[in-house]
């Protein structure tokens, strides 16, 4: 079977053993090759991710289009710095991405910022397009992203630490899109935390898309879940049809990390 797409992690929490010389931080970001487009999914936190991609021989000249999963720091923050590397033409984000978030610190009360560090001001004075989907939006021939997640699963809540606008106000992350990759006759998704939960983002998909998804990919925000939540999830997931399960970032356990590159065929 021949190879559809490349995913490359440019940055994640952890270096792949393999490559002592890369640094990694608290972010995620991929860059994805398809036979039609290269684009990445979300940029880190710092722009270590270009410098990871220049070590990898990765050329960022070729990105036309960046996805940012959501507007938080560690996935969205590294996009300005991006702009030293190459002239992205679109990017692409969901609905409501500008409003400004927080997490509530319980101990010290206060609540810290936990957003993008630029603005839609900023994005039009860059000469870039800024493109909202709304349920299900292509980006070639092979892409789609996707966002507007159903709740299922009740078991799958949003901390209620995460907050966000001028009046701090529980963050439904109605902003998170995810990336559909083709894997066969079915779906690779490709998240970047999964806030809404993955069991969420998984049925909706399914249901709207009526494909399979065998595989997902990224981050599952579940690093301080218990180990039955834990469980519960996977053997959720393998119910739904997924048999591939490729985690980082956020997730409890990974097996990807930066330096990892994952072939779809």
């Amino acid at each position: 079977m021949s190879l559809l797409c490349r995913v490359t992690v440019l940055v994640d929490n952890h270096v792949s053993g393999t490559r002592k010389e890369l640094e990694a931080e608290h972010g995620l970001s991929l860059y994805i090759e398809t036979p039609n487009s290269t684009f990445l999914f979300d940029c880190g936190h710092t722009g270590l991710a270009w410098e990871n991609a220049k070590k990898m021989g990765v050329d960022l000249s070729a990105v036309k289009q960046v996805v940012l999963s959501h507007s938080h720091y560690d996935h969205a923050g590294g996009f300005p710095s991006l702009l030293k590397y190459c002239q992205p033409e679109a990017l692409y984000t969901g609905k409501n991405f500008w409003q400004e978030k927080y997490s509530y610190d319980k101990g010290n009360d206060e609540y810290l910022y936990k957003g993008c560090g630029f603005t839609m001001k900023d994005v039009d004075s860059w000469g870039i397009e800024q493109k909202v989907c709304q349920s299900v939006l292509p980006l070639d021939d092979y892409v789609s992203i996707v966002t507007g997640f159903e709740k299922y699963y009740d078991f799958e809540t949003i901390p209620e630490k995460f907050v966000r606008g001028k009046d701090k106000v529980p963050d439904p992350f109605d902003d998170e899109i995810c990336v559909l990759l083709p894997e066969g006759a079915g779906l690779t998704m490709v998240m970047g935390c999964s806030h809404v939960g993955i069991l969420n983002m998984v049925a909706t998909v399914k249901k709207r898309l009526n494909l399979p998804v065998y595989s997902v990919m990224g981050g599952i925000h579940l690093s301080t879940a218990t180990e039955e939540r834990m469980d519960r999830t996977i053997q959720e997931l393998t119910r739904l049809g997924v048999k591939n399960i490729n985690l980082c970032h956020c997730s409890g356990q990974n097996n990807m990390a930066t330096g990892s590159v994952i072939e779809i065929r």
